[in-house]
């Protein structure tokens, strides 16, 4: 016997039926079976979320999972917990928020769920889009919904100096779902591929809310500014001219759902706090593996590719799933490796399908880590996020007693020399070869503002280290020779500091990793 459940569409000012926030869609399941348990054996299909799977399906098995602890959360349910560590019963949606906000009121906390089940459903009340307008209407129209500015600035949006927190800001808080869906629409990809507007409208919505924007850095904005940043990249020459339009189509999703769902802490933390994630993709790529399933789990949620042909979904599945897991950054060298190999070869062929891969793969590394390429105004602020976001898990690490991991200790590192030694070691080899690849005026540019904020941060290091000096009584340790030789020593480590961040010119060979 089915029984199948459908979310009513409830009027704004009601309040929300307690039935309702265990739902989200349509949820068929069998009256044999639990909705929270473990599928029957005996049954060889089973429907959840109106998507059918068989037991022997990984994917499948991991929406589903992600489905019970959707519905978990909504309903009160504790998530499983997989070990004795006292972090694994800490919500990542609110893992900073309970940090910073220690003192705000609980009663809000039900509020923010709802807000999240039900966003698109209210979008659908309020949208002049969506309202009462046939499904069959031109693209053009949503021009209407853009504020006068944020147009202005989509005219732009292949500008390097494009500012994503402005733009984030016009739209609301939407920059992620008007700047996607405005690169798709400008490429022709809506019409050419055939896409539902409502169905990728509503993907781009869950795609933007299942970013935490509790995260410092790893959030919907950043998903933004890579997106942009991968866009960039498509109109080089060298892409441009080779590309097809699956290969543009996969980028742009790839971009924007390269980190869906960061909990904002590392891999290391996972595995060392033995986090389901980490027992589930065995300690390997554990955060990329995250965001692929992650975003195939929304993918056949809104069915946005339901009307390709099987074999043609799943292709596209696995494709972004090899971009996304290109992005993990301990498997940095391995792809600049090859990449270089490449170049001194000289046998790259954008006419083969596997070489345009692998071009859009370092392409979004790229974009993924060009925060020190972008003119200092945004790369400062970029950079002052992830630092923030580090010193976090560097807080939370403390707290439960754990190793500090390293560069998460705020007591011990600061915003520039943590930058210094990411342009040094990860970014400028990078962006090298990417230079020598493509050597086109965006190219200069990223190494140049790259050799302009190394050395600023190199600077700024600099000025706090003297500052530093000066503050100290002279008086009590002028007649010490041990405080004249430590003095000696802090100012000798710290033009030592300054002049590395100068050398802006001398690009090392990538033989470390961050």
């Amino acid at each position: 016997m089915e029984v199948c459940y459908q979310l009513p569409v409830l009027p704004l000012d009601r309040p929300v039926p307690k039935h309702v926030l265990s739902r989200r869609g349509a949820i068929s399941f069998s009256s044999s079976s639990s909705l929270f348990g473990a599928p029957d054996p005996r049954q060889l299909s089973q429907r959840r979320g109106a998507i059918s799977y068989d037991s022997s399906d990984q994917t499948a098995l991991y929406i589903r999972m992600l489905g019970d602890v959707r519905v978990r959360s909504q309903v009160g349910f504790e998530p499983e917990r997989r070990s004795s560590h006292p972090y694994l019963c800490i919500d990542f949606r609110t893992l900073h928020t309970r940090l910073s906000c220690a003192s705000a009121s609980a009663s809000s906390e039900p509020e923010r769920r709802v807000h999240r089940l039900l966003s698109f459903q209210r979008y659908l009340h309020s949208s002049r889009l969506l309202r009462g307008v046939p499904q069959q209407i031109p693209v053009h129209i949503l021009d209407e919904d853009y504020t006068g500015q944020a147009r202005c600035m989509l005219e732009k949006v292949g500008n390097w100096n494009f500012d994503i927190f402005l733009f984030d800001r016009l739209t609301n808080g939407n920059g992620l779902i008007t700047l996607t869906f405005h690169l798709l629409n400008q490429y022709g990809l809506v019409e050419l591929f055939q896409l539902d507007m409502v169905r990728l409208w509503r993907f781009l919505v869950m795609v933007q809310e299942d970013y935490h924007s509790e995260n410092p850095y790893h959030n919907a904005v950043h998903a933004a500014d890579v997106t942009q940043a991968m866009y960039c990249y498509l109109q080089e020459p060298m892409l441009a001219k080779s590309l097809t339009s699956y290969d543009i189509l996969l980028g742009l999703i790839a971009a924007a759902t390269h980190d869906l769902g960061h909990p904002g802490v590392n891999q290391p933390f996972l595995i060392k706090t033995d986090h389901y994630l980490a027992t589930l993709y065995r300690n390997t790529s554990v955060l990329e593996n995250h965001h692929w399933k992650s975003a195939v789990g929304l993918l056949r949620e809104t069915g946005l590719f339901s009307h390709l042909p099987p074999e043609d979904s799943l292709s596209l599945e696995r494709e972004l799933g090899s971009l996304i897991l290109a992005t993990d950054i301990s498997r940095q060298n391995d792809y600049l490796s090859r990449f270089r190999m490449h170049l001194d070869q000289d046998n790259l062929c954008l006419s083969n399908a596997s070489h345009r891969h692998f071009i859009l793969q370092m392409a979004l590394k790229c974009a993924d880590i060009c925060n020190p390429c972008r003119p200092w105004e945004l790369s400062k602020q970029w950079s002052e996020k992830v630092t923030e976001e580090f010193f976090q898990q560097g807080d939370i690490e403390k707290k439960h007693k754990l190793e500090v991991s390293p560069l998460c200790d705020r007591d011990a590192n600061s915003v520039g020399n943590i930058q210094i030694g990411f342009m040094t070691y990860v970014a400028e080899p990078l962006f090298a070869e990417w230079a020598r690849f493509s050597d086109t005026r965006l190219s200069q540019t990223m190494l140049g503002h790259m050799g302009l904020n190394k050395a600023s941060w190199g600077g700024l290091q600099q000025e706090q280290t003297s500052v530093s000096e000066e503050a100290e009584p002279s008086t009590a340790s002028a007649g010490t020779e041990d405080a004249a030789a430590a003095a000696a020593a802090r100012k000798q480590g710290s033009t030592a500091t300054a002049a590395g961040g100068t050398r802006s010119k001398e690009i090392p060979q990538g033989n470390r990793e961050s």
